[in-house]
């Protein structure tokens, strides 16, 4: 893996095959914030999705069904999602700060 990040491997596994399965086989998948911090405590799983779809119906059932998902599959957790896609008009400073510090998992 290579990135140093406060997750078990069967949880990397489990959180790509969710978005892929969600968003599709090119969805990427970064984790940011304190997961990505060995010095901290905790926290919350904070993910940025970046997907291909553009349809922003197909988008939010999307995201509520990852959602969904990942909360059944790594149990009692706080997951917080972001999504990107190409026809989003604006990204907020925090999914900028994703883009540019978020490791890949």
């Amino acid at each position: 893996m290579g990135c140093n990040v406060r997750l078990s491997e069967e949880q990397r596994e489990s959180i790509v095959a969710v978005v892929k399965e969600c968003f599709g086989r090119s969805a990427c998948v970064l984790l940011f914030g304190s997961r990505t911090r060995d010095d901290a405590k905790g926290g919350d799983i904070d993910l940025l999705i970046t997907t291909d779809m553009t349809d922003v119906d197909a988008i939010v059932r999307a995201e509520v069904r990852c959602q969904v998902l990942l909360e059944q599959t790594l149990g009692n957790q706080k997951i917080d999602l972001l999504i990107d896609y190409p026809t989003r008009r604006q990204r907020p400073p925090v999914m900028l700060a994703a883009h540019a510090q978020g490791q890949a998992i």
